[in-house]
């Protein structure tokens, strides 16, 4: 018993994935506002610098949390589910960097109305990701575990809406465009937005594994 409380505890896990969830929501949201004036330069620079300062924050907090996991004895749950979380959360971040990135590195002249879609679309599964992450803590109260399974469903549904987006996006593509660059650049920015949507269904099946197995 003596030696059982020598041992390192806990290390503030729930406390660095409610750190990176936010991180991922203000990338999201500067992706949003980047896509919403794309036509402005300035402001698209402003907010490619937010999206790639949010990713950078999460990158130290998910390194922070292996080191963490490296050093803790007794987790508060299991230590593949913590590592799982952190590493998928992140995948989210990156990706909403690649998008920021990608859209000025393939000289995308203008938003279209589907990069809008999708990008609105990943915002709202990043926000429902982080209020999931936030009810992770407290999983002992049957009325939180319900919660977050009820939010990791609307992140399902999303992920879903954005499929749908991703298809009418590709059909509209191409049949109505006729500059065979134009198509290769949006057909990937297409694809790279709906699969932030993809990684957050990741991380909501990962929060219902643990839902499941601690409440």
């Amino acid at each position: 018993m003596f030696f059982g409380k020598l041992l390192p505890r806990d290390g503030n896990f729930f406390v660095m994935f409610n750190q990176h969830a936010e991180c991922i929501v203000v990338a999201a949201e500067a992706l949003s506002k980047l896509v919403v004036n794309y036509d402005n330069v300035e402001l698209r620079e402003r907010y490619t610098r937010e999206v790639d300062d949010a990713e950078h924050a999460a990158d130290r907090i998910t390194q922070e949390v292996n080191r963490a996991l490296h050093k803790t004895f007794i987790t508060p749950i299991d230590r593949e589910q913590i590592h799982s979380l952190i590493n998928t959360m992140d995948d989210v971040a990156d990706l909403i960097q690649d998008s920021s990135e990608t859209m000025a590195l393939y000289d995308v002249r203008h938003a279209t109305e589907e990069i809008i879609r999708l990008t609105d679309l990943s915002v709202k599964c990043c926000q429902r990701v982080r209020h999931a992450v936030s009810l992770i803590s407290n999983l002992s109260k049957p009325a939180t575990a319900e919660a977050a399974l009820k939010t990791c469903e609307e992140i399902d549904q999303l992920e879903s809406d954005a499929d749908r987006v991703l298809r009418s996006a590709m059909s509209k593509l191409f049949r109505t465009e006729d500059d065979v660059r134009e198509v290769i650049k949006l057909k990937a920015i297409y694809e790279l937005l709906e699969t932030i949507t993809d990684k957050c269904e990741d991380v909501a099946n990962l929060i219902e594994g643990i839902v499941l197995e601690n409440s």
